[in-house]
């Protein structure tokens, strides 16, 4: 039995690599694609520590060569989901018992094997999988994952060491017990890190899990769940299943021990979900604790003083990394008419040096999107552009989906501030501006305050102080990150904690002790030295 007060090490965040031309890294990372895309692997479930078979083989496929296998795996239903419950549930005794520093060694661990052993091929497969370049995969699947293992250690102590004060003959004291129950954990297609730390999170603090990652990320989550297994995760613990989402919930949601839900999606399923939970709040033990972080319309707004080169180069980067697929991406934004002439020739500019195509070639700035319907949904954004007299396309608008899903970074530039592609999110490389006037700078703020149902990310760019403070004031509900003179993307664990409110979510800031508070039900215990003996008080005397 171990006693004593421990000090987890430091934090610090994980250092970026660049690949630069001519570095082993690079080398060695293309090696890695190489290898990958000259083999097939097949990936099964994982439950109570086991492979587990299902009733269908899907393939795995290089969203920018969608004819190219990666592998196959097998998807199961509510059988498997319900047997991924029982698992977790009887695991949960032992892991919930166990002392959180050997928990803590556990994820600890688990960040070394990501940084050092597992590094190369979890940025290859998100790059193959997810059609991600090499310096998205690096600051994803290697960095932020990493981060998310250490930091949250770090949040954990502190939450622990987190006391009430005692008075004289009393020892007051507050234990911070997991939640009764399970864990289910809906994890998005864009980025590897978030897949890993949704069902990461929870079960640091002593929780199990059921993990269901999006059918599009599968390639990358089996490898996180390799390296957890790796680092001592017992058996049970976290239960990686692959399912239908609406039959997997159905057995989710109707679980006496469901205890809660750690999602990122998109805001109609969240909706759906929260919907479900609430029809059957009767019959859960206790009240599920609901966290999500779901869409975003991001703003950029300029001013008058904006720095021209810095407020381009927040738009290129902010709207067009990752294909625009970050639910932080800059999709609508906001330039003054004196500005716009020459923020248009230098936008211009830029995007016409921007290469696309497969992530293997590392001079391609802009990869595919992740699937045939997401490719069909951005393009329908495009040519509903294209038809109408209020908006212009000014770069881009071109796409091809013959061999990868690929769309061009698109500019729209329109004259309605209420043009369907300034309201409604689009997730994908389209950038819609509005250019207003210098006066009506206030005017505008209200504006993009009331344009959107979505508060996640936001950027300001201006160099007068009393602009930036003032725009500040006016955003305040709108955007849970606000960035000032940067592109409205890049949230690094432990110094900008993620997550946005309105229709963004319940911004309970992944990245932070915020998040891990909420996979806890803490019990207050009181310990009285002495106790009385004698029911009366003194003012009870004649």
């Amino acid at each position: 039995m171990s006693a004593g007060f421990f000090k987890v090490p430091n934090p610090v965040n994980e250092p970026i690599w660049a690949y630069a031309k001519g570095s082993s890294e690079r080398s060695r990372l293309q090696q890695t694609l190489a290898d990958l895309r000259g083999k097939q692997i097949y990936i099964s479930m994982r439950i109570a520590g086991k492979s587990v078979g299902g009733s269908k083989k899907l393939p795995l496929v290089c969203p920018h060569d969608h004819q190219h296998i990666l592998g196959y795996y097998e998807e199961g239903g509510a059988k498997e989901v319900a047997q991924a419950i029982d698992a977790a549930l009887e695991a949960r005794k032992s892991w919930s018992e166990m002392p959180w520093e050997r928990r803590a060694a556990i994820f600890l661990k688990a960040a070394e094997l990501s940084a050092t052993k597992y590094r190369l091929e979890l940025n290859a497969r998100t790059m193959l999988g997810q059609s991600k370049n090499a310096y998205q995969a690096e600051i994803d699947a290697a960095c932020e994952w990493v981060d998310f293992l250490r930091f949250n250690v770090h949040f954990a102590s502190q939450i622990y060491a987190d006391q009430p004060v005692s008075s004289a003959g009393v020892w007051n004291r507050l234990e911070y017990r997991p939640l009764e129950g399970f864990v289910y954990a809906l994890t998005p297609f864009n980025f590897t890190a978030i897949a890993g730390n949704l069902p990461a999170a929870p079960a640091l603090m002593g929780n199990v899990v059921v993990w269901k990652p999006a059918p599009q990320q599968v390639y990358s989550a089996a490898l996180l769940m390799q390296i957890l297994e790796e680092a001592g995760l017992p058996a049970g613990v976290i239960n990686l299943v692959f399912s239908d989402g609406p039959e997997a919930g159905a057995v989710v949601f109707s679980h006496r021990e469901f205890a809660g839900v750690h999602f990122t999606g998109s805001t109609k399923v969240f909706q759906t979900i929260w919907q479900q939970i609430g029809n059957n709040i009767s019959m859960y033990k206790s009240y599920p604790r609901i966290v999500g972080e779901t869409g975003g319309k991001d703003f950029v707004v300029a001013h008058a003083s904006a720095d021209v080169r810095a407020l381009v180069t927040g738009l290129i980067r902010g709207a067009f990394e990752y294909q625009g697929q970050k639910c932080s991406a800059a999709s609508r934004a906001y330039v003054p008419a004196s500005l716009w002439p020459e923020v248009k020739k230098n936008l211009l500019s830029d995007l016409a040096e921007i290469k696309m195509g497969g992530t293997e070639d590392f001079g391609n700035f802009v990869n595919a999107v992740i699937d045939q319907k997401a490719f069909d949904k951005i393009t329908s954004y495009i040519q509903l552009a294209k038809n109408s007299a209020e908006v212009e396309v000014i770069a881009g608008g071109g796409y091809d989906g013959a061999k990868g899903y690929f769309v061009e970074p698109t500019v729209l530039l329109t004259t309605n501030p209420h043009s369907q592609t300034m309201e409604e999110e689009i997730f994908g490389p389209v950038l819609t501006i509005y250019v207003y006037e210098d006066a009506a700078w206030l005017e505008t703020l209200r504006l993009v305050d009331e344009t959107s149902a979505y508060a996640l990310t936001g950027a300001i760019f201006a160099q007068d102080s009393y602009v930036l403070e003032e725009a500040k004031r006016v955003l305040v509900n709108a955007a849970g990150n606000l960035y000032l003179n940067d592109k409205c993307t890049g949230a690094v664990v432990g110094q900008q904690p993620f997550g946005g409110a309105r229709a963004s979510g319940t911004n309970d800031k992944a990245g932070s002790y915020l998040n891990l508070l909420r996979w806890v039900s803490p019990r207050t215990v009181k310990e009285v030295f002495v106790s009385p003996t004698d029911y009366r008080y003194p003012f009870l005397e004649a």
